[in-house]
């Protein structure tokens, strides 16, 4: 597994160990975002959990491999024991929760809404990652921002004016995510990449957990790494559906580095030793 530079002392260390990270005296990291004196002293997986693009920063910087970032998708727990599953991903090394929002129309099922995830988010301080699959998402980014969403994804083809629902999520001071359907070409996001924080290229047709990885999608990934890297941009890719652990290398030595998984995760006979494997990778 690769080890991360550390920005105050340029020592490697890893990110699955509890060593502290330390920053500069000035409390500062080389990124540009102020943090708090409370702050500069703090364990690897809060550093990322705080500064989701860290990774590809030091990535780029360093010329380092990714790490990925591991996003359990909750459409996959069992409903009737959320709150011991929410309390396993805490365990876990799990990154962020994954957090799908259906309406029965922009995908052919329905699941939950902001409800639900306000009582998800009092379960956790990992980052929550929701994706909304849903007809005018433009009518409801107040409510996902006052239920817990630290990341609000909107699907392309369901927007009609996207510029303005990404910076109507970023006004909230929520992070913007655009999604892509299977068939969708990322050349759509050409002209809104530099106004959003992630791009979910969905890897199967969207609606239901279990669905097999469609291949071509690594070639997507390395077409977006491409736009991505010649922009000078810090844009994450989120890969979202069908993700195993033998397939996850190929994802990420493509280009992305966030890992939306499902059954993998909550079907595994060991969820925490198959999120920690996934980290590994």
């Amino acid at each position: 597994m690769p080890d991360l530079i550390n920005l105050s002392t340029s020592k490697p260390i890893n990110l699955l160990t509890s060593q502290p990270f330390n920053f500069s005296s000035s409390g500062t990291p080389l990124w540009g975002e102020a943090i708090s004196p409370s702050s500069a002293k703090a364990t690897a997986g809060e550093v990322i959990s705080q500064y989701p693009n860290l990774l590809f920063f030091l990535s780029c910087t360093a010329n380092l491999p990714f790490m990925s970032i591991v996003a359990p998708s909750l459409l996959a727990a069992d409903f009737l024991k959320l709150e011991s599953e929410c309390a396993m991903l805490n365990e876990s090394a799990a990154d962020w929760f994954h957090l799908d929002v259906m309406d029965g129309r922009v995908v052919p099922n329905i699941s939950f809404g902001p409800m639900i995830i306000e009582f998800i988010r009092k379960t956790t301080s990992k980052t929550c990652d929701v994706h909304l699959m849903i007809e005018e998402p433009e009518k409801y980014p107040e409510q996902f921002n006052k239920a817990g969403a630290d990341i609000l994804t909107v699907h392309i083809e369901a927007c009609r004016h996207l510029h303005r629902n990404v910076q109507q999520i970023k006004g909230l001071g929520m992070k913007a995510g655009v999604a892509l359907n299977p068939h969708t070409p990322v050349s759509s996001l050409s002209d809104i990449l530099h106004d959003i924080d992630l791009v979910c290229l969905m890897s199967v047709n969207p609606g239901f957990g279990g669905q097999k990885f469609i291949p071509y999608t690594l070639d997507k990934i390395r077409q977006l790494r491409r736009m991505i890297d010649e922009k000078g941009l810090g844009v994450q890719i989120e890969i979202d559906g069908g993700v195993t652990l033998d397939n996850a290398t190929s994802i990420m030595e493509a280009g992305a580095h966030v890992l939306v998984a499902g059954n993998t995760v909550f079907k595994s006979a060991d969820p925490i030793s198959t999120i920690r494997q996934l980290k590994q990778l």
